[in-house]
């Protein structure tokens, strides 16, 4: 037995991780969200047959997938960035608030209950998909983004609520850039290095976060090193990121080929989905 599985077990998640990490690698591309949204929902069930326990289970997953998403991020940051598609006028607005909300996300997530990182996934996941499956051109905040504090606090809360989620802060981007007027595909992009910014500092701080997990339940192999260091699986990590670095610069294209509203429709769907897995979980 390894990790509380034995060797079929072990090929079995390795394959389901390994075929994960190019679907999220071609989503990090696609919609400029690190892969965060589809890696949270498969590594919660990779870890409970695992046996690490329900407590430290989703932060575990939000780290693990926070650390995925650096060179996923910067691989669709680069393509994205040969296209000429990426607003470097708010990555320097945004660049101090974002660090500064990914570090107070990384003490929330030391001390918050489990739900809470569950509550915060559904609510985001399904207002996203709302805003953008309904979405109609009189549906925005302003004419063009705030260029005053107020651009600031939307990064604080943008690196907050994203280490949270463990989704790398295109989520939230999107939204605010869709939101005042700015194309979708402008906002993948932008995002795609909001991610850059979010998932280097916020993976260190679940590190931080989760390094007494390992002290506090001696006898669950996954929480242990080499296998994991704090809130990051060093396996899982290991198996995702080489497929996710193929596949997200083919994302990147295939974001390009589409349409406005077929993006939109298509990012959607894929949060309502991704939010609903975790909402039939809470009920």
């Amino acid at each position: 037995m390894i990790a509380g599985l034995d060797p079929r077990e072990l090929i079995e998640l390795a394959l389901l991780l390994i075929a994960v990490g190019a679907l999220s690698g071609f989503l990090a591309g696609v919609f400029g969200i690190g892969g965060g949204a589809i890696l949270v929902p498969v590594f919660y069930e990779c870890f409970r047959l695992a046996g690490v326990p329900l407590e430290v289970r989703m932060p575990l997953c939000i780290g693990t997938s926070l650390a995925i998403i650096i060179p996923t991020s910067l691989a669709a940051f680069r393509a994205h960035y040969k296209r000429g598609a990426v607003d470097m006028a708010i990555l320097r607005r945004w660049w101090l608030p974002i660090v500064l909300g990914v570090g107070a996300g990384s003490v929330i997530a030391r001390y918050a209950p489990e739900r809470l990182f569950k509550i915060v996934f559904v609510m985001v996941a399904w207002s996203a998909a709302a805003r953008l499956l309904l979405a109609r051109e009189t549906w925005k905040l302003g004419d063009d983004v705030p260029k005053g504090f107020l651009m600031r606090v939307y990064g604080f809360f943008v690196g907050l609520l994203s280490t949270l989620m463990g989704v790398g802060g295109g989520l939230f981007a999107n939204l605010l850039m869709t939101f005042y007027g700015r194309p979708i595909h402008q906002a993948v992009a932008t995002s795609s290095a909001i991610a850059v910014l979010i998932s280097i500092p916020g993976a260190i701080g679940y590190v931080y976060a989760g390094w007494p997990a390992a002290a506090r339940f001696p006898d669950v192999a996954a929480l242990q090193l080499p296998f994991t260091l704090g809130y990051v699986s060093l396996i899982g990590a290991l198996l995702v990121m080489p497929t996710t670095l193929i596949t997200a610069p083919l994302g990147v294209r295939a974001a390009h080929a589409m349409s406005k509203r077929t993006l939109e429709m298509a990012f959607g769907a894929y949060m309502f989905i991704v939010g609903s897995r975790f909402a039939i979980s809470l009920l």
